[in-house]
Parts: structure tokens; C-alpha cells; sequence
């Protein structure tokens, strides 16, 4: 098992230094490392996997690798699976954060503008894309529109969480029609482990709130942050945006500026979006805490997503089958496109484009992201290499 565990890490180390592109083009490096390369479940066995995992809040991508990982290698292999591929890009924006502060000056303001510029493209390109497939007609379209001016009018931690229920109600009530996917299993967890998955999951998600209260110390109150986050992102990574931006900046841990230039570097490592959260720990640190801090956000982020997805293997193929749960999903996901718009906006936009040019500069990256299909990492070369011509320039 140790052995088999080591190979689980080694691959998933791989997979983690090589995978650009964020959670879909994850899948599909998955998919040829797993399945076709090295056999280790079939193609139905995968897709069963990915279907759950696209059904629950959390880092697809990751909760996918953990899962494969488990099949493979027991509990054991499951860490290693998430290890391998979150350490990569968690250590290199971890040190983006450290090494940061060092180097300020006019090219260094050029640079992080770029970032900045960078995150409104993608996060541009995550809505267009999301839209048409999560508002395909216009009963969800106007779910979305409504939890977008929701989050417009009024944008905070309780808006999005309001937002959300209010997508399900309209879920409930207007999209019987929504159907999910088929989900086969290749994996069978025990049911009392599931039970206690879903226990811890709970658990933490009430129970951190009420130890911030009683012992209000930074570590726990960010803690608390990064884990509401990661139990409540459907639809990928990019969504993660609006609810740490909300729990991050009004409190004074990040500024908006250091927030989207971390924002928009993510766009450039390989492995999951959501190590974000070490660089988001590590910047919001007091002096010398900053590798705690980064840690403390780093675990917290992804534990939700990696708990339900242990729950998911036993309980979903009975949750998924209740009345009414394909419509409640439906309108859930539909509610996530609209926060996602609502942080386009606000603090995206507002905060990234300055001017005509910075707006062109965006609607280039924009169209060859998502209409030439160029790589994310050339979209960030392109957005820094405008921006320090521009600071540059008489």
C-alpha cells in the first residue's frame, strides 16, 4: 500500500507541475493519465467519478484526483493524490506572496496591473462560459440575472449565501424539467464513514463561527473564511472569487489591489485555482506567521470539498434520486453564474481597467482566450507584457 501510495504522489506531482488551464483541461490530463496511460480505471469507472465530483461544491479537479487516488491506493493514496497535485502551485504562490513586498517599484505596479487585467479576462471567459451552460433557457437566465443584481445592489457574505437559497427555491419551482447526470461509481466507502464525513463536514461549517466568537485569534477567524468558502463554491474555482473578496477585503485582511494581482498570477500555475488561498494567507499574515497562515488557508479551503466528496461516494446515488433535487441543483448553479457576474463587475472590473486601453487590452486577451482557445498562461504573458509597455512608455 505504501508503494502504491508513493506512485499515486509521484504521478499526481507530475500532473501538478503540468497542468495548465484550469479545472476542465484538469480532467482532461486526468483522463489520459488515468485511464489511458495507465489503466487505472475505465473510462465509464472515470466519467461516474467526474459526474459526482461536478455535483458538489468544491475543486472538481482535486476532488476527482482525490478520489482516484482513494481507488487506487486506499485513504492513504487519497492524500497522496491531493498532495502531489496541490503542492506545485500552493509552494509558488506562497512565495509570489513572501517575495512580493521586496520588490516594489514602478515595473513591479506595471506588473501586478497586468495580473489585475489578466483576472478580468478570465474571470470574463469563466461567465460567458458558464453561462451557456448553466442558463441554457430563460427560466435559469433569470435566476442568474436576479442573484446578480442581488449581489450588485448589496454584496456580502449573506447576500451570496441568500442569493444561492433564493436559486434553489427558484430551482424548485421553475426548472422540473433539469435532469442530472448518471452517476456510476467505481469506489464504495463504507456508509458509516460517509455519515461521519458529513458529520465533520457539518460540524466544522457551524462550529467555527462559534469558536471565532469565543476565541476570536486570527488563525481561527481565517480559518473560518477559507473553510465557508470551499463548503459553499459550486460550479469551479473561479466562483471562489466573489466569496473571498467579500470575507477578505471589507475586513481589512487584503487590500482589492494585492487581492486580484494574486488573483490573476493563479492564472498562470499549474494544479488547482484554489491555492490561491496560500497566497491569500500568507499576505493577510502578521510579520513572520506567514507560512502558518498560508497552511492554515491552504487545508481549510480544500477539506470541505474533499469531506463531501467522501460523503458523496455512498449518500449521492440516494440524494440525487429525491423529488425536486435535479430542479434545486439546477437553480443552484444557475444563482452561481450571477454571483460570478456580480464580482466581474465589482470588484474585477472597477479595480483592473483604468482606462480605453486597459479595457482593449482585456477584450484582446478575451477573444483569444475564448474564441482562438489560446493557453491561460499566454493570456497572463500577454496582459503583464501590455501593462509594462504601457508604464513604460513616455
Amino acid at each position: 500500500m505504501i508503494a502504491s501510495s508513493a506512485r499515486v504522489f509521484a504521478t499526481s506531482l507530475k500532473l501538478g507541475l503540468t497542468s495548465f488551464g484550469g479545472p476542465i483541461a484538469h480532467l482532461g490530463y486526468f483522463e489520459r493519465t488515468y485511464v489511458r496511460e495507465l489503466g487505472w480505471l475505465t473510462a465509464e469507472e472515470y466519467a461516474g467519478i467526474v459526474a459526482l465530483c461536478q455535483l458538489l461544491p468544491g475543486p472538481t479537479s482535486s476532488q476527482v484526483g482525490f478520489l482516484i487516488g482513494h481507488r487506487r491506493a486506499g485513504w492513504l493514496g487519497a492524500l497522496a493524490a491531493w498532495g502531489g497535485f496541490t503542492l506545485p502551485s500552493a509552494l509558488l504562490m506562497y512565495a509570489f506572496a513572501v517575495l512580493t513586498p521586496q520588490m516594489q517599484g514602478p515595473l513591479t505596479r506595471a506588473v501586478l496591473h497586468g495580473l489585475m487585467l489578466t483576472a478580468v479576462v478570465i474571470v470574463a471567459q469563466a461567465v460567458w462560459s458558464m453561462a451557456r451552460h448553466l442558463c441554457p433557457d430563460r427560466r435559469r437566465a433569470a435566476i442568474g440575472l436576479l442573484a446578480a443584481v442581488m449581489l450588485l445592489l448589496h454584496n456580502s457574505d449573506a447576500i451570496q449565501f441568500t442569493a444561492m437559497l433564493t436559486g434553489a427555491l427558484g430551482g424548485w419551482l421553475l426548472c422540473r424539467n433539469a435532469r442530472l447526470p448518471a452517476v456510476a461509481l467505481p469506489i464504495a466507502v463504507n456508509s458509516r464513514i460517509a455519515w461521519l464525513a458529513l458529520a465533520v463536514f457539518c460540524g466544522l461549517l457551524l462550529g467555527l463561527p462559534a469558536v471565532q466568537a469565543v476565541a476570536p485569534q486570527a488563525p481561527i477567524a481565517l480559518c473560518n473564511i477559507f473553510y465557508r468558502a470551499g463548503a459553499l463554491v459550486f460550479g469551479g474555482g473561479h466562483v471562489v472569487l466573489p466569496l473571498l473578496r467579500e470575507a477578505l477585503v471589507p475586513g481589512g485582511w487584503v487590500s482589492d489591489d494585492t487581492f486580484l494581482a494574486g488573483y490573476g498570477l493563479a492564472q498562470a500555475m499549474p494544479g488547482p485555482l484554489f491555492t490561491f488561498a496560500a497566497y491569500l494567507g500568507a499576505v493577510s499574515a502578521p510579520a513572520h506567521a506567514a507560512a502558518l497562515y498560508a497552511t492554515v488557508a491552504l487545508l481549510a479551503i480544500f477539506l470541505p470539498g474533499l469531506l463531501l466528496a467522501t460523503a458523496g461516494l455512498s449518500l449521492w446515488g440516494r440524494l440525487a434520486h429525491l423529488n425536486g433535487s435535479q430542479a434545486i441543483l439546477a437553480g443552484v448553479n444557475a444563482s452561481v453564474v450571477g454571483i460570478l457576474g456580480a464580482a466581474l463587475y465589482n470588484p474585477v472590473w472597477i479595480n483592473g481597467v483604468r482606462n480605453g486601453v486597459d479595457a482593449s487590452v482585456a477584450l484582446a486577451g478575451f477573444v483569444l482566450l475564448e474564441g482562438w482557445r489560446v493557453p491561460p498562461i499566454a493570456i497572463v504573458l500577454l496582459c503583464v507584457l501590455a501593462s509594462t509597455v504601457l508604464a513604460m512608455a513616455p
